[in-house]
């Protein structure tokens, strides 16, 4: 007895050591490593504040970029140096593809589509996408869309919520609101899920978002066996993400089959999908369904995930609200239109602070806030940071909106003046290597101008109708890291209307 003891105490041994006595970390400045574990210990106490703790690590290290190692010498770069951006983003571009296991770990879910996808794939679709979001036409379908969807469905909602004064979940009616547009902007389908939660784009909404929070899971995973073993015999959190997956394909399915109906009968592309169903290349039913999924996510949860930070931030700082109140009522007096009267196109680009407010709150809170890739040969970044083939890498925009050193002192400071050109009052653009939140380089996110349309479109609306204010707004509402970034538990406001 006393010799099994002493065997399990010397194997045990080296542990206890490296738990109770850990050696001096690989680097003071990045992330801590240990012997055998590497980078992990701090990732599993950190995982609930993962993109505060990153902020930290990054701001600590010299050059903001800081090497994360896991289990096995694997390595993994992490950057906040809009330098190094750039070099990944354009100067390297095809050394840093997504990669097959970034790619792997989204396919159940995305599929093959055009934000999981590379090479020859990637490209053909990019070059579709490229052409037809580059149209008028689209821009104007774009137009009517939002402006109808916000004077027949959301203005009532939040009408109503106003006569009641009941606490409603913005974030919730955004979501469906942004679902019920790109439904209609990409695949020219009423979902109607703002107001009746019967409809089956509600089914798909939950099923897509619970597949989506699995899946972001899984990024997050200290080590991929117990995911997988999960999957393989379909248990837990896998089996619920089987489930999800099947209503989100189902829902997906029967889009495509009717679009290909429609586009034979009537010989329309007003759409998306349609351009898409017209291309030879392009028009397997399981390739349309991927690329219907892919622009679900990026025209549902990206500019929902947006606004709901930016009302939060207004809610905050009502000197910024009193400022784009006051815009709206000059542009107003100076085409002469009344509120309640649609705002046209030309209109929404003479909103200068407003897009300035928008771009500062996605400064702070980018809907995708991490961004991973692979590299496919050695490389050393322009900081100096080697990185291996077959190393993971990721640039940080949540963490970049934070460096002191890419915007200065007051980086943490909500403050729509900085984007505002001094001597014109125009609104003045950045490098988008300094602000990616729009990606960069080949792969710059196409609707970047049918999300501003948009979320100008709805903030205009909502805030000359209505006043915003969130109980506790001077506690930052719990981050809730998805495949973007939203709130925990939704952002609870109180909608009164604006006398």
């Amino acid at each position: 007895m006393e010799l099994i003891i002493i065997i399990i105490f010397l194997l045990f041994l080296p542990i206890f050591i490296f738990l109770i006595f850990p050696r001096r970390p690989s680097s003071e400045f990045g992330f801590k490593s240990y012997p055998i574990v590497g980078s992990l210990p701090g990732l599993v106490k950190n995982r609930h504040r993962f993109l505060d703790w990153t902020v930290e690590t990054l701001s600590r290290c010299p050059t903001q970029t800081a090497i994360f190692r896991r289990p096995g010498n694997q390595q993994f770069v992490m950057t906040a140096n809009p330098a190094n951006v750039e070099y990944m983003l354009k100067t390297k571009f095809d050394c840093f593809p997504k990669g097959e296991r970034f790619i792997s770990l989204l396919e159940d879910f995305l599929g093959r589509g055009i934000f999981n996808s590379d090479g020859d794939m990637w490209w053909k679709q990019r070059k579709t996408a490229s052409y037809e979001f580059s149209t008028r036409s689209l821009r104007d379908f774009a137009m009517t869309n939002v402006t109808v969807e916000i004077n027949t469905r959301l203005v009532p909602v939040l009408k109503e919520a106003s006569t009641t004064g009941k606490l409603i979940d913005l974030q919730d009616i955004l979501e469906r609101f942004a679902f019920n547009n790109i439904c209609k902007l990409a695949f020219n389908v009423d979902s109607d899920c703002l107001g009746d939660d019967g409809a089956a784009g509600v089914e798909f909404m939950r099923a897509f978002e619970t597949a989506a929070t699995i899946i972001s899971q899984r990024f997050q995973s200290v080590i991929s066996y117990p995911w997988k073993i999960k999957k393989k015999l379909d248990i837990g959190s896998e089996r619920l993400l089987r489930e999800s997956i099947v209503t989100v394909h189902r829902f997906a399915d029967d889009i495509v089959r009717n679009r290909i109906d429609q586009a034979r009968e009537e010989n329309k592309n007003e759409d998306l999908l349609s351009r898409f169903i017209n291309i030879e290349e392009m028009n397997s039913p399981e390739l349309l369904r991927d690329i219907v999924i892919s622009f679900i996510l990026a025209g549902r949860d990206t500019t929902s995930s947006a606004l709901s930070w930016f009302f939060w931030l207004l809610s905050k700082n009502p000197e910024v609200e009193n400022k784009i109140i006051q815009e709206l009522k000059s542009i107003r007096a100076r085409t002469g239109k009344r509120i309640g009267e649609v705002y046209g196109f030309e209109d929404l680009k003479l909103m200068n602070y407003m897009h300035a407010a928008i771009t500062e709150s996605l400064r702070l809170y980018p809907p995708v806030p991490v961004d991973t890739m692979s590299c496919v040969e050695d490389n050393v970044l322009p900081d100096g940071t080697f990185v291996g083939k077959a190393w993971g890498i990721s640039y940080n925009a949540y963490a970049m909106g934070r460096m002191e050193s890419v915007w200065g002192k007051d980086c943490d400071r909500f403050d729509p003046e900085r984007w505002i050109d001094e001597t014109s009052g125009g609104f003045r653009g950045e490098n988008p290597y300094k602000f990616p939140v729009f990606h960069a380089g080949p792969r710059m996110c196409l609707g970047k101008e049918m999300a501003y349309i948009q979320m100008k479109s709805i903030v205009a609306s909502v805030m000359e109708r209505f006043v915003v204010d969130v109980p506790g707004k001077e506690e930052r509402p719990e981050i809730l890291l998805s495949v973007t970034l939203r709130i925990r538990g939704g952002l609870f406001v109180r909608v009164h209307e604006r006398t």
